[in-house]
């Protein structure tokens, strides 16, 4: 299968990994950053028991569209997934009131 004189075996081992520090001595490099502790996502929705998603609220509606308008994925987010369905439907039927623009240029 391989040749006798194959460039293969001519190649280092060890992957490419040789003289290069280890991760802490690039974090250093970095500015000191260690591991990120990571702050778990809470729904807004279910936070604020007074508060509701109603598609005539474009201000609330907005916040969970991007600059195209395209809308972001609740692991961005941090809304529930009952939220999250309520909330593309709202924003759906905001589109179709024409308050939001279904596409933004």
């Amino acid at each position: 299968m391989y040749r006798e004189n194959s460039s293969r075996r001519d190649r280092p081992t060890g992957g490419g990994r040789e003289g290069r520090g280890s991760d802490r001595d690039r974090d250093r490099e970095r500015g000191g950053r260690g591991a990120r502790v990571f702050r778990k996502k809470v729904c807004r929705f279910c936070g604020e028991k007074g508060s509701t998603i109603n598609f005539k609220d474009t201000e609330v509606v907005q916040k969970f569209l991007t600059e195209k308008g395209k809308i972001i994925p609740r692991r961005i987010t941090g809304n529930c997934s009952k939220h999250q369905r309520i909330l593309a439907r709202a924003i759906k039927r905001t589109r179709h009131s024409a308050l939001v623009a279904f596409q933004i240029d």
